[in-house]
């Protein structure tokens, strides 16, 4: 059995630890649980922090719980939240809680042996608690004062936050008592942000039950620039491909600073410390090869997607990035090929229009998108500056447009180095 605490703090992955934990671990298996909040129908990159969390828990032979939030999504964390939350209707909240509880299984063991992990749902009890059981068996034993000194309470007081976001730190805290008493669950875990709806948790067992319980956070993730980990233009990183696709994936791993590339590898692979410095040295030997970003996006994005999808990403990759062939554009998948065009000019004609020269079909027919001149196309053209679909052009202006849809219905066109402009043929 490994030491789990051991294995959180090489990898940088503690940010507060409650006295007495690792003694608890070192006894042998102990239940340990996360909570997972069911907002969206996705996690993103942000939750594969706590999902390795829960890796490292049972790799070292303990038992995970994941507990996924159908009653606390009706309700909304306050913490590190500037507003209060939407509240979710019943049906969104089980299509949440049924497509976050089959990405958990692609990182967790739930079929075989003791330290399987487990999905438990905070609703299964609470949907028959009544208001008066919960404020008398549980709202007695946390003072308001205790509640007053959580920073996600003391943080919202100037804009004004509702009782029900008051209370969640109370419903939290029981889901800690509750998993205590039914499952002999120990230990939660979290990010840093939870400590304080944690150790309400551990007070609630000790004042309820005269039991203890433990805790253990992970740092919020930072970006060495400074801007927020896991968010790009379009928005948040999602684990489903069709929110964000595998080659925008592997790319987001793939861009990484030096800096952060050095950190995410120990946080979200399970490489292990002599494999990580071995990359390490290498890459610092070369960092214009960018040694640890290849391996961190691959690894990551085998585990989140396939190792199909990897490759796929690879290929896409080097389209835009490296040398490449028609072959190699073919190949692509179109979804993977509208993924790496997107931001491209793209212009859409009808299928009639490609039956058109070659000179016409890079002015005109596309709307003087590719070239603003029937001019400007020829002098390009003589210059050996245009290929379609990453083959150089070499046939005569005036000649006959031929050219292989790709996918049945794009064209892609390339001016200079560059320059790309997606053509989609509709119709066809």
């Amino acid at each position: 059995m490994n030491n789990f605490i051991q294995e959180l703090t090489w990898r940088g992955m503690i940010h507060d630890i409650m006295p007495g934990t690792e003694e608890e671990f070192n006894k042998g298996m102990t239940a340990a649980y996360i909570g997972f909040d069911p907002t969206a129908d996705s996690l993103h990159i942000g939750s594969l922090v706590q999902i390795m969390t829960l890796v490292h828990l049972q790799k070292s032979g303990h038992k995970p719980y994941a507990l996924v939030g159908g009653a606390t999504g009706m309700v909304g964390d306050p913490s590190g939240k500037s507003q209060e939350r939407n509240l979710l209707s019943e049906d969104v909240l089980q299509h949440n809680l049924k497509s976050v509880e089959k990405q958990l299984r692609q990182f967790l063991n739930f079929d075989e042996g003791e330290n399987k992990a487990e999905i438990v749902n905070n609703y299964d009890w609470f949907k028959g608690m009544g208001f008066l059981e919960f404020i008398r068996d549980v709202g007695k034993h946390i003072t308001v004062n205790y509640m007053m000194g959580k920073d996600s309470v003391k943080n919202r007081l100037e804009t004004g936050m509702s009782f029900t976001e008051f209370s969640y730190q109370l419903v939290q805290g029981f889901d800690f008592w509750w998993l205590y008493t039914n499952k002999n669950c120990k230990v939660q875990l979290g990010g840093s942000d939870q400590w304080g709806n944690i150790v309400t948790g551990t007070e609630l067992i000790r004042r309820k039950s005269q039991g203890e319980a433990f805790a253990v956070t992970t740092p919020l993730i930072k970006k060495a620039d400074g801007t927020k980990f896991g968010k790009t233009e379009g928005g948040n990183v999602w684990l489903d491909r069709h929110k964000t696709s595998p080659y925008k994936f592997y790319q987001y791993w793939l861009n990484a600073s030096d800096e952060d590339a050095a950190n995410y590898i120990r946080i979200f692979t399970l490489l292990t410390k002599e494999a990580i410095e071995s990359l390490e040295k290498e890459h610092n030997e070369a960092p214009h090869l960018r040694i640890l970003q290849k391996a961190l996006a691959a690894d990551i994005t085998t585990r989140v997607h396939s190792a199909d999808d990897l490759t796929m990403a690879i290929k896409a990759s080097s389209i835009l990035f490296g040398k490449s062939t028609t072959k190699d554009l073919q190949a692509l998948d179109e979804t993977t090929l509208l993924a790496v065009f997107d931001g491209v000019p793209q212009v859409k004609i009808g299928k009639t229009a490609i039956d058109c020269t070659l000179v016409d079909f890079l002015s005109e027919i596309t709307n003087n998108v590719v070239f603003a001149s029937k001019g400007e196309a020829r002098r390009m053209l003589k210059g050996g500056g245009v290929s379609i679909n990453k083959q150089k052009v070499t046939q005569q202006a005036d000649s006959k447009l031929e050219v292989t849809l790709l996918q049945n219905k794009y064209v892609l066109v390339q001016k200079g180095k560059k320059n790309y402009y997606l053509v989609m043929v509709e119709g066809r």
